[in-house]
């Protein structure tokens, strides 16, 4: 698999608002399949397909404690993914990121 085909697969599992929603979700640390799907009106399958994609994509891994499957988001594979796209499309992004959006920066005009 070539490296654009591998990102590829990172911006097809972020096309779907359930699965950038669970991708939120895991910012905040491990979470268990069950605890995943109750924040979602949908059935159990159709969770472990979204959590199937991101796995594949290589945005979330996945660990067995006991019976349950915790999730953790791969931070670092999402950050270069999306960078790397960034970084070729507007060059400017990281210039902006570091001035405009760093809390407490002063906005221009301001």
């Amino acid at each position: 698999m070539t490296e654009a085909q591998d990102e590829a697969g990172v911006f097809r599992a972020l096309a779907d608002p359930t699965r950038r929603q669970i991708l939120e979700d895991l910012r905040a640390g491990e979470l268990a399949a069950g605890e995943i799907g109750a924040r979602f009106s949908i059935s159990a399958p159709s969770i472990s397909r979204h959590l199937g994609v991101l796995k594949g994509a290589g945005l979330v891994t996945e660990r067995r404690d006991g019976n349950r499957i915790l999730y953790s988001l791969v931070e670092e594979r999402l950050a270069t993914s999306v960078g790397r796209f960034l970084s070729a499309v507007c060059p400017e992004q990281i210039v902006l990121r570091h001035t405009k959006w760093r809390p407490g920066a002063q906005q221009e005009g301001s």
